[in-house]
């Protein structure tokens, strides 16, 4: 009985292990080349691996989909786990400030992962509806948090300008933020990654704090 159990422990080990190299090559070509694009077949390819045996882990395309925006969400939650107690003893320019550089932190080193959600979110919302709503669920998250730092700041420490929506900034930013990971991508060969979020943090920064 312990040998079957220690079989059925290395087998499910193993699952695990090819189910993330799935969902890495996934990132990567869902973010060169989008949803449509991006066959079953060449994701195989891709890792070496028999279109039955990727079809036996994900059965669709979808099924993959959903279970790379769910493990890239969980990546983006670890990264953030160390500065959410931190971020209640700053005020609110300092906690903008340090969710947006840890934001950009994370991605200057995995980039890939901000341009899958950029692209999978332009093209889901017309084609997938399942796939929209675990991307708008997902980003969802990260766009609350912005929101609650600049009510925190239009309420409480006064630092931020009360004659903008608080929803309605956060989604800008964050948008704007992912767009800014398109274009620079686009252009890459003449404009760097740190300088272009970098502005855009210190545009959305300034537009609204109070100015004194």
């Amino acid at each position: 009985m312990r040998k079957e159990a220690a079989k059925r422990e290395i087998k499910q080990e193993r699952a695990a292990r090819t189910r993330v190299e799935i969902m890495e090559a996934a990132i990567t070509l869902f973010a060169r080349r989008g949803i449509l694009a991006t066959t079953m077949a060449e994701l195989a390819k891709a890792i070496r691996m028999t279109p039955g045996a990727l079809y036996w882990h994900f059965p669709t395309k979808e099924d993959l989909l959903l279970a790379t925006i769910e493990e890239l969400h969980a990546r983006y939650l670890r990264e953030f786990e160390e500065i959410l107690g931190e971020l209640r003893k700053m005020t609110a320019r300092q906690q903008f400030e340090a969710f947006y550089e840890r934001t950009l932190q994370f991605l200057r080193y995995h980039r890939e992962y901000g341009i899958f959600f950029a692209m999978v979110s332009a093209e889901s919302a017309y084609t997938n509806d399942r796939v929209a709503e675990a991307i708008r669920e997902k980003l969802g998250v990260y766009v609350a948090v912005m929101e609650n730092i600049i009510r925190y700041g239009q309420t409480k420490t006064k630092e931020f300008r009360t004659d903008m929506d608080a929803h309605v900034t956060a989604h800008t930013i964050f948008g704007g933020f992912m767009g800014a990971l398109l274009h620079q991508n686009l252009f890459r060969d003449s404009v760097t990654y740190d300088p272009m979020l970098t502005t855009l943090e210190r545009l959305a920064a300034d537009g609204i704090t109070t100015k004194r």
